[in-house]
């Protein structure tokens, strides 16, 4: 890593391009031109293993060749160069391609729950938060005990959960084998699919950003959709079904698949997401 390094002079460094402007789009992504024209999206991050994790998340899903998403550039430990995407107006005919683009990443298969996309550490991240892939064969157990209770245990130990709540949410990890619905094979997620990293462009095309790339349940792409939102989600969900039928209650299990999220977001939000998380844990026992 290089002190004090500029996100311009880091991606003339990594591209062997020269630089011939920035614009800083928040404090960690700089938009930077390229001579000739290029207009790449420099991300700086000094979390061991998280420009690690993303770059190779981003060449995993693009390996699938299906939804798109921006091709590294170049990277090292602490900086991240991608094409930039030019967004536009989100559209129902976008949405509707995503959907079947984003059933066929989900069939492209991961080779078991939790496993990291190739050259990807096992210490990743979802947003700020670390993310710990560790592959496994069972789903209900492989979410309870690497998603779900590390969450859980560390909002406790911060006190944006009291202890007498969190006994409902060990109660959903007690019951998961019950309440995860079918068996399904591992699927390649982006893992962190919120509004913010859904990106519309020019051409009405959908492109995806800031993956937390694993093995996983398509189930919890779907339910981080639903989260925050999205535009044309019913579009987007139609088409996915269409080209990958969903299995029956899938809807009824969307709280489930948001409770490790909600928890992230109490961890680093504290207490204002625990009502939430608490509910979702409600629901899914109820259900």
């Amino acid at each position: 890593m290089i002190e004090d390094e500029r996100a311009g002079a880091a991606a003339a460094r990594l591209t062997g391009c020269a630089v011939t402007g920035e614009r800083p789009l928040s404090e960690a992504v700089t938009e930077v031109a390229l001579g000739g024209g290029q207009l790449v999206v420099v991300k700086g991050d000094e979390a061991p293993g998280a420009v690690r994790a993303e770059a190779a998340g981003l060449r995993w899903l693009a390996e699938a060749g299906t939804v798109r998403v921006p091709a590294v550039r170049a990277s090292d430990e602490r900086w991240l160069v991608t094409d930039l995407v030019r967004t536009g107006p989100p559209s129902a005919r976008a949405a509707v391609r995503f959907g079947r683009d984003l059933a066929a990443l989900h069939a492209s298969g991961a080779p078991a729950f939790g496993a990291p996309p190739p050259g990807g550490p096992a210490d990743a991240y979802i947003g700020l938060a670390p993310m710990r892939n560790v592959p496994a064969a069972d789903w209900p157990n492989w979410y309870a005990e690497q998603r779900v209770l590390p969450y859980l245990r560390r909002a406790v130990d911060a006190g944006s959960l009291r202890p007498a709540e969190a006994t409902v949410v060990e109660q959903v990890c007690e019951r998961l084998p019950q309440l995860a619905g079918p068996a399904e094979p591992p699927a390649r997620l982006h893992g962190d699919l919120w509004n913010g990293n859904v990106l519309w462009d020019a051409d009405r095309h959908v492109w995806l950003i800031d993956p937390a790339a694993h093995g996983g349940h398509r189930e919890t792409d779907l339910a981080m959709l639903h989260l925050f939102g999205c535009p044309h989600l019913s579009e987007v969900l139609d088409s996915y079904g269409e080209a990958a039928p969903l299995a029956p209650g899938w809807a009824d299990r969307i709280g489930l698949h948001q409770l490790f999220p909600l928890l992230v977001h109490v961890v680093l939000f504290g207490r204002g997401y625990a009502e939430q998380a608490l509910s979702v844990a409600r629901a899914a026992l109820a259900g």
